[in-house]
């Protein structure tokens, strides 16, 4: 049989099967699946654009027209995420049958207010510039570091969508840091918690869980995981959602390439070093020094240089 007769006569039954499992199972008519991940995507590199002028555009930009350029970008950026962020809503809405939600009115006002942190968010991410390039000595310039460390832009991405998942919005920013984590090997699910002048060198495989928090001025690198243990089960056999299960990393620790560290119980005191590939379930107090060893870590606490 020709191809094209093949198509002809049996590709439409095909067609119907799969648009009648994905209505049976995912995308529907009011949800983000139809407008598809590309368009969050298009939302999360316009944000950026106005966030870095010049960095995220593909011509140059008229220095003396950036105010302009940065509002106008605000402008369509606002309205497209607020669409999103409709659809977001109105299909939860949907699935527990919420006749009283606002979905339209809820997503202009995260949306209004996302714009207005906007200055804080890049603020925030002035910060993480500073100590890529203090706690990098290959780092010629703040310029460099905007302009091609994964660190910042998987940052960039995470502050953005951190937000809106503190406004409960489903789905947008799981896609944003999915987006990220494609693009730079960084993997920060947006509900954890990070504070400022935080820096991650290299980057490649660092993954940061969903109820994870960092202090402030925190270095990490490549391949560390801050996950969780074996999460448990309820009668059912399904796991138990919502629970801590990620740990707490203090203010000005170092935590070295390849290190695991595990469970919400789990806390890294302050002023503390973590060295490379340490699997480590169990708590250690504030100025640490946590060394590989056999058969479990070998953890050496120094007191401060004040003391």
């Amino acid at each position: 049989m020709k191809l094209n007769e093949w198509l002809n006569h049996e590709l439409p039954e095909i067609a119907e099967k799969l648009e009648i499992i994905n209505e049976k199972n995912i995308l529907k008519e009011n949800s983000i699946g139809f407008s598809g991940k590309e368009a969050v995507y298009a939302v999360i590199h316009e944000l950026r654009r106005a966030l870095f002028p010049g960095v995220f555009d593909k011509d140059p930009i008229d220095k003396a027209r950036i105010n302009v350029h940065i509002g106008n970008i605000l402008r369509e950026s606002a309205v497209d995420l607020s669409l999103l962020i409709e659809k977001a809503f109105d299909y939860y809405c949907d699935k527990k049958d919420c006749g009283q939600c606002d979905c339209r009115e809820n997503a202009n006002e995260i949306t209004i207010k996302l714009l207005k942190e906007l200055p804080l968010i890049r603020e925030a991410l002035q910060l993480d510039i500073k100590a890529a390039y203090y706690g990098d000595p290959a780092a010629k310039s703040e310029e460099e570091i905007v302009l091609s460390y994964p660190s910042i832009e998987a940052l960039s991405v995470y502050r953005i969508a951190h937000f809106l998942y503190g406004h409960k919005v489903p789905v947008i920013p799981r896609i944003m840091s999915e987006y990220a984590h494609q693009r730079t090997g960084i993997d920060i699910h947006p509900g954890a918690k990070i504070g400022h002048s935080f820096f991650i060198d290299h980057g490649t495989g660092v993954v940061i869980g969903e109820t994870c928090t960092i202090g402030n001025n925190v270095k990490i690198y490549q391949g560390v995981t801050l996950g969780a243990k074996s999460f448990p089960l309820d009668e059912n056999g399904n796991p138990i959602k919502n629970i801590k299960r990620h740990p707490d990393i203090e203010d000005n620790v170092i935590i070295y390439a390849g290190a695991t560290i595990l469970g919400g119980k789990t806390r890294i005191g302050h002023d503390s070093v973590i060295g490379g590939n340490v699997w480590l379930t169990e708590s250690v107090p504030p100025y640490s020094h946590v060394y590989n060893a056999s058969p479990s870590p070998l953890i050496r606490q120094k007191k401060p240089r004040s003391e």
